[in-house]
């Protein structure tokens, strides 16, 4: 009983002593320092390898991809490392993710009729970029080089050539005024023009910037002031290329804006040598600029074939066109080594290619002097 008694009074002491908290105050604590202490020891050392690794990977990655070889998180992910400055001025590796751009939407290419009729297929042993040429003597009418040229096609403004057949023939008065109306304003394709809704000419000047420059208000109001206004100006048109031999050539309107303004290689030939006879359009086609007052400010008008200008060529008549179903067009009266040359080309690619195969024909006439070569160079279709 007594050795009981007192092992309990033992037990009670020992509870005492160690939830005391006086005693717990005198413990030491420099063990627990010293732990503390080695676990930021060892944080500091393993940022710091941490930190190297990771630069070192960027670098590697960064090498790799400069070197060709797969680098999996950055040439793949698109990232983009950069190397910064902390606040204390440590140096940070930061990777920035590359934003993809934008899927551009693919626009088809425009198909000109003559695209639509198969004839981008034909192969022509000059290469030209137009889907139909003709190149004739213009003294006997022999035919130099052909391509399509039997095949209706739209003709955009070199139906203005027209227009200013039928108003010279028609003996109108040159100087008369001619105001601008609505009705010329473009309502098929929204064409801009220089000239306002009110805007006066002379019937001269409008036959000078229509040729010229293909100015579509004023190819338009030439053929509204025809006796009889618009309506009889287009028969007008029709029954003058009947009268030329234009078997395969319509007109609609009398700037060419129409789609429906078709012709042929061959007619547009007939075309050029009967306007060529005239030479007020000689004169207003070929000019390279001309100034107008159509009752405001002076506006500069320039040719729209750049070809005027140059002196290597002799252009006695030329007329230009384009609209998106007819492509590239142009016709042109020259004089090459000499010899009076027709050249029609139509349905061309590209801004300048019309003028570029004009160029092609006649180097090759410069270097080949052919006479009478149509049956040997008439393209033929593959």
């Amino acid at each position: 009983m007594a050795r009981s008694a007192l092992a309990m009074m033992l037990s009670v002491l020992i509870s005492v002593v160690v939830s005391s908290p006086a005693l717990a105050k005198s413990a030491p604590r420099e063990p627990a320092k010293k732990s503390a202490t080695v676990k930021k020891h060892v944080a500091k050392s393993d940022s710091k390898p941490a930190r190297k690794s990771a630069a070192r990977a960027g670098r590697d990655a960064s090498e790799s991809s400069s070197k060709g070889r797969v680098a999996p998180l950055i040439a793949q992910e698109k990232l983009v490392r950069k190397v910064t400055r902390g606040k204390k001025g440590r140096r940070e590796v930061v990777y920035q993710r590359i934003a993809p751009a934008p899927a551009v939407p693919l626009v088809p290419p425009v198909m000109t009729a003559g695209d639509l009729a198969g004839l981008n297929l034909t192969r022509d042993p000059l290469d030209l970029k137009s889907n139909a040429a003709l190149v004739i003597d213009q003294s006997t009418a022999e035919v130099l080089f052909e391509k399509n040229a039997q095949i209706a096609l739209p003709i955009a403004s070199i139906t203005k050539l027209m227009t200013s057949l039928v108003v010279v023939e028609a003996n109108q008065n040159m100087d008369e005024l001619i105001s601008v109306t609505e009705e010329d304003v473009d309502r098929e394709k929204f064409s801009h023009s220089r000239l306002r809704v009110g805007s006066q000419l002379t019937r001269a000047n409008m036959l000078h910037i229509a040729l010229m420059s293909s100015e579509n208000r004023a190819a338009s109001a030439l053929g509204r002031n025809y006796p009889g206004g618009l309506p009889a100006f287009v028969a007008a048109m029709n029954a003058k290329a009947r009268s030329l031999g234009m078997v395969n050539t319509h007109y609609v309107d009398s700037t060419g804006l129409s789609s429906s303004n078709v012709s042929t290689a061959r007619d547009l030939a007939k075309l050029v040598i009967a306007a060529h006879h005239h030479p007020i359009i000689r004169q207003y086609s070929t000019d390279s600029k001309y100034a107008v007052e159509p009752g405001g400010p002076m506006l500069q008008y320039r040719n729209s074939n750049n070809l005027v200008d140059n002196p290597d060529w002799q252009i006695g008549l030329q007329k230009t066109g384009y609209i998106s179903e007819a492509g590239r067009c142009l016709v042109m009266q020259a004089k090459i080594e000499g010899r009076p040359v027709v050249m029609v080309f139509l349905d061309s690619k590209g801004k300048s290619s019309r003028l570029a195969d004009a160029g092609r024909i006649r180097k090759w006439l410069e270097n080949a002097r052919p006479t009478a070569l149509g049956r040997t160079v008439t393209a033929q279709s593959s």
